[in-house]
């Protein structure tokens, strides 16, 4: 199956930007550690109101639809939720325009 490449949206929560940013800084490590997404480089962006944008590749769309499965991913997703919100990119005033700017974030992990 050909892989997919899937923009993520998480808008954290009041007082959890920094403990986000951390389970972010896992994520992307995790997937690929469970052999769910490409070697392809993670890009991880900021909105203006705060939202981050993870864009990465899945392998395979059965990847992207077993990965909940994976004990660590559905730990790692759960602690993730607590900590942020899962939004849809039209939530972003940014898609509302053409030619989105946002801005790019170093998660140093």
């Amino acid at each position: 199956m050909p892989s997919a490449v899937v923009i993520a949206a998480y808008r954290p929560h009041p007082g959890k930007d920094g403990e986000f940013r951390g389970l972010l800084a896992q994520h992307a490590r995790a997937l690929r550690d469970e052999g769910l997404i490409t070697s392809r480089p993670t890009l991880v962006l900021r909105a203006r109101d705060g939202t981050y944008l993870e864009i990465f590749e899945w392998v395979s769309d059965e990847a992207a639809r077993s990965a909940h499965a994976r004990a660590p991913i559905a730990r790692l997703w759960e602690t993730m939720a607590g900590a942020a919100e899962f939004v849809g990119l039209g939530a972003l005033e940014e898609a509302a325009r053409p030619f989105s700017h946002f801005e790019p974030v170093e998660l140093g992990a």
